[in-house]
């Protein structure tokens, strides 16, 4: 058994960049696990509207 693992998750959340503004995009998450509890956010990216992948740096969660 494992002690500590990698998953990866995708969830829908809303963005907003400056020139599109606001916008519901794909954010995938990887993190690492020990015991199944995650503890720690390696990377997260998202896909743009054109099928794109982008790190979630440049863009920041809408009000």
């Amino acid at each position: 058994m494992k002690l500590i693992t990698v998953k990866r998750a995708t969830q829908i959340e809303k963005r907003f960049t400056p020139k599109m503004g606001e916008l519901r995009t794909k954010v995938t998450y990887i993190k690492k696990q020990f015991l199944s509890i995650p503890f720690k956010t390696v990377h997260k990216y998202r896909e743009t509207y054109y099928g794109e992948i982008k790190d979630c740096e440049s863009c920041e969660l809408a009000r």
